[in-house]
């Protein structure tokens, strides 16, 4: 093991030329990231993790192996993950009304004006036309919030700018008395609403807080110690700031985590958000992503059923809206994955039994071609570097 701020020895580095060095270390050098963490992992082991640049560029602090990182919404499968363990348990099933547990989702409506009719929604905008609502064709299922075609907006008018300062309840409530933007099952439309209340039902199905469900289920489980909606005092020492293009000068200039409220280890004022309040390491990643491609277990541990897996992980949406989404995993030809608001990517092609993982913390476009090039050519070496062992 390494410890803070050291950078792990990686057997395939003495071996084999650094092709992915090799490839970030410019990136860094012109300044299209300040600094980031890659990990390669196969089934069993992780063949590959180094940092590259700083985690903090002001300070020219370099940037650690264990850096701490917002992951954003790739906290969604894990909360996909944490319902369908209670799938799995009988205690909750996929094509129930969500109404079934959360009563104030009866009745609902949906918003028929400039978006189209609620049964085509993306008819031309027609400005004149007075916001209607009618009733839903069906209540919104379990399987529609995790794939986002329920007609969930992607955040409620009500909750305030940031999107930890309500209570889970109070925060699902607010997504209730709001109209849904389309007949549920009819289009797709990415929702944070969607995961948050797949949460909620986590909480009144299990009987006890989201969060707690996640750390006894899922995080302790996986020994998962660096993932958490607060991190410690020594977690904040080792988060890596976030950057953003800035378009006059075409630098990188420092900004917050305008999605959040600070202090970050604030359990007082601060509530989990769901859908992507999570943060942890590269290596704590890798370990969830272990466990789901051994099939839902790790060194001996089932935590979901191979039925759930499949579930999650194949395409649920339908093709609605161009895209390709499981239940809280976007899936594709290759594999599936989920990427998050500052850029930070973890995805799992199971064909070649292989695990990549980007932490970066990078808000907004990249700005560069270079920059916008960086997930499939990370593909391709992760891919080289596993074939090669």
């Amino acid at each position: 093991m390494f410890t803070h701020g050291q950078e792990p020895a990686t057997p395939m580095a003495v071996v084999h030329p650094d092709a992915i060095q090799s490839y970030l270390q410019p990136l860094v050098n012109d300044h299209t990231l300040a600094g980031a963490v890659t990990l390669v992992a196969t089934r069993d082991r992780t063949v590959y993790l180094r940092p590259i640049g700083f985690r903090d560029f002001s300070a020219k602090t370099p940037m650690p192996a264990d850096a701490l990182f917002w992951i954003a919404s790739t906290s969604k499968p894990m909360t996909a993950t944490a319902l369908m363990i209670l799938v799995d348990e009988g205690k909750v099933s996929l094509d129930d009304p969500v109404e079934k547990y959360l009563p104030e989702f009866k009745g609902q409506k949906v918003r028929q004006s400039h978006a189209g009719s609620a049964n085509a929604p993306h008819e031309p905008v027609d400005s004149a036309k007075p916001i209607q609502l009618v009733a839903a064709n069906h209540p919104i299922r379990v399987r529609e919030i995790l794939s986002h075609t329920s007609g969930l907006p992607f955040r409620s008018a009500a909750q305030p700018g940031a999107l930890d300062l309500l209570p889970l309840k109070d925060a699902v409530r607010t997504f209730a008395a709001e109209p849904l933007n389309f007949q549920p099952g009819t289009d797709y439309a990415y929702s944070n609403e969607g995961l948050n209340t797949a949460a909620r039902i986590i909480e009144v199905v299990s009987g006890m807080p989201y969060e707690q469900f996640m750390q006894e289920r899922l995080f302790n489980p996986l020994n998962m110690k660096e993932t958490t909606f607060w991190p410690t005092g020594e977690q904040l020492h080792r988060l890596a700031k976030t950057y953003k293009l800035d378009e006059l000068t075409k630098d990188m200039v420092e900004v917050p985590i305008n999605q959040l409220t600070y202090p970050l280890d604030d359990k007082l004022r601060r509530y989990p958000m769901p859908a992507g309040g999570l943060f942890s390491t590269a290596e704590d990643v890798s370990k969830f992503c272990r466990m789901i491609l051994n099939g839902g277990t790790l060194n001996g541990k089932r935590l979901i059923s191979a039925k759930s897996l499949a579930e999650m992980t194949s395409r649920q949406n339908g093709g609605l809206g161009g895209k390709s989404y499981g239940l809280g995993w976007s899936v594709s030809n290759d594999g599936f994955g989920h990427g998050g608001a500052f850029k930070n990517e973890m995805n799992i092609d199971p064909a070649h039994g292989l695990i990549w993982i980007f932490m970066v913390q990078q808000d907004g476009p990249w700005g560069t071609s270079e920059g916008d090039a960086i997930s499939p050519t990370l593909e391709r070496f992760a891919r080289a570097l596993v074939v090669s062992q």
